[in-house]
């Protein structure tokens, strides 16, 4: 039985009662041969509001010669994109996470809209990769998402430098410990030229766990944006989705829990960003694959981290692609047997088969042998206790304190906590806390960098802990814990610590607690009164209302509305 390359787009285009949509077609310049054609959807994420993704419309045109080559018409459409590195730090940073689910909400709404045989996703900053792929394993229509690539290194006085190394220089910049004229310095030269933010944080971690998983091909992500090898691979990729197409492959027959598997072990091995927990639980509630907070400290435990990556490490993800790219570390972990090797990907190909391409640098030390782990856990832990029953993320590159005890410093705002960091008022042995940050409470669960980077800057990384129901960039070095969950707005402990109280973070433990008598935690969670949401109109209202708990993915579905905890 043949296999109808147009199953879909044939109800738009087909037939007498379809003239009316062939006109419209055709007034764009779309011929009967076009329309005749399997019609692929490009959803694009360019935008002109960051680097990350500036790019992307150069890419959209090979992608698009490549289906042409291959039989296919192509359908260019665009979606929004929020960029995480320009709203750090400001309300703005709400939407970022809300926009995950409007990227995915968008690019389903077209597909199943116009009907597309496959799709193919462009992506860049950090929510349009979980954003595309949510709306793809939705449609599940032949496809696969093609990253943009990783930014280049900015050099000062003799260094690689990232976005998020200017974010730590604010920090020292307050504490009086770098010159406003150095912070300017560092400013103009970080962030070169297009592509996503340069080190192992979320956009890359992502782009790595989508190539471990088998949605994105093997060696595409790598490249990074300016290469000119990156035209070549978007032509590739657009003339392999039509290849998928062919076969008739969806992200149904790729998205098993192995291949979920390999995705956490390719973010532990790496020291990959903590958002990666966030967005790999709520790819496999859309999947309906079981998978649980607990699955990535039981994957992280048994994965060494060898890739030494910024913010941890010392390299960038163009370094990374100079010693062999992300397939170079899939090889080590398929032959160490930590990766399934037989699952399959959008190549058509096994991830084995894929990684056993990957040609190692001579003298490289990037990617490490297994033999000289940087660690031998992954960079991905998961605790719990009484301030976190349902669990909270800390990432761990394996230089940090594993234990800490203080006095919780408690903060119901993001910039209350920077204002307290840039002014001085952090000591030492302090626990900072931020609360009502989380997908309910703030909306849409901030990230941190602003308040990480400050304290690292300030020169207290070694001796502070924080902890919050936000997130955290993939930038974010030292005891940082998020995605603490229950969040304080649906009445998780983290609501009712009050300032003085002695927290107490054991890694080894994996424990988060509060040395409070548990009567004395009740006592106070009785008196809790639910503050007024900070919306009560618009896209953040209906986002809290939605959303659910960080340790379920944050993702947003009728009847999810969050009870108090």
């Amino acid at each position: 039985m043949t296999f109808d390359l147009k199953q879909h787009s044939r109800v738009i285009t087909d037939g007498r009662d379809r003239a009316g949509a062939r006109a419209m077609l055709k007034a764009i310049g779309f011929t009967d041969d076009d329309l005749a054609r399997p019609i692929i959807g490009v959803a694009n994420t360019w935008t002109e509001t960051m680097p990350c993704n500036y790019h992307l419309r150069r890419l959209a045109a090979r992608v698009k010669e490549g289906i042409r080559a291959a039989g296919g018409t192509p359908m260019e459409f665009n979606t929004i994109a929020i960029s995480d590195g320009v709203t750090m730090g400001t309300e703005g940073m709400k939407a970022s996470l809300v926009s995950r689910e409007v990227i995915a909400d968008s690019i389903e709404l077209v597909g199943r809209g116009h009907m597309f045989d496959a799709v193919i996703a462009l992506v860049g900053c950090d929510k349009t990769i979980p954003g595309a792929a949510l709306a793809l394993i939705r449609l599940n229509v032949p496809g696969l998402i093609l990253y943009g690539g990783s930014i280049a290194p900015g050099r000062f006085r003799g260094k690689d430098v990232t976005v998020g190394d200017v974010y730590e220089a604010i920090g020292a910049n307050a504490a009086g410990r770098m010159s406003d004229a150095d912070l300017r310095e560092l400013e103009n030269v970080a962030c070169p030229g297009a592509g996503a933010c340069g080190g192992q944080f979320t956009a890359n971690t992502m782009a790595m766990a989508l190539e471990f998983l088998g949605l994105s091909p093997m060696g595409t992500a790598s490249v990074p944006a300016v290469d000119p090898r990156k035209d070549e691979v978007a032509r590739h990729c657009g003339e392999l989705v039509m290849d998928l197409l062919r076969r008739g492959i969806t992200p149904a027959d790729i998205l098993t829990r192995p291949a979920f598997e390999n995705a956490i072990a390719g973010v532990a091995a790496s020291g990959g960003s903590t958002n990666a927990v966030l967005h790999l639980l709520a790819m496999a509630r859309e999947a309906s694959v079981p998978l649980t907070i607990d699955d990535f400290d039981m994957i992280s435990r048994r994965t060494p981290m060898l890739a030494d990556l910024k913010p941890g490490g010392r390299y960038v993800a163009v370094d990374l692609d100079r010693a062999g790219g992300i397939g170079l570390l899939a090889q080590r972990l398929v032959a160490a047997g930590l990766v399934d090797g037989q699952q399959m990907t959008s190549s058509g190909q096994t991830i084995g088969e894929e990684a056993g391409r990957a040609v190692e640098s001579p003298g490289q030390d990037v990617v490490r042998p297994l033999s000289d782990s940087i660690k031998p856990n992954g960079g991905l832990v998961i605790l719990k206790g009484k301030l976190a029953p349902d669990g909270c993320v800390v990432k761990i590159a394996g230089h940090e304190r594993l234990h800490h005890r203080g006095p919780a410093r408690v903060f119901d705002r993001e910039e209350d906590a920077m204002q307290a960091v840039t002014h001085n008022g952090i000591k030492p042995g302090d626990v900072v806390v931020i609360r009502y940050e989380g997908p309910r409470g703030g909306p849409g669960m901030r990230e941190m960098l602003a308040v990480t980077g400050a304290i690292v800057g300030a020169g207290l990384g070694e001796t502070v802990a924080l902890l919050t129901d936000g997130r955290f960039s993939g930038a974010t070095r030292g005891l940082m814990v998020g995605h603490v969950a229950p969040e304080a707005a649906s009445g998780g402990p983290l609501a009712i610590l009050q300032e003085g109280d002695t927290i107490v973070i054991d890694i080894e433990a994996r424990r988060l607690d509060v040395e409070l008598p548990d009567a004395e935690i009740a006592g106070r969670l009785a008196n809790w009164r639910e503050p007024a949401p900070r919306y009560t109109s618009g896209v953040f209202a209906k986002y809290a209302a939605l959303v659910s708990s960080a340790s379920e993915g944050a993702i947003t579905r009728p009847g999810f509305a969050p009870e108090r905890a």
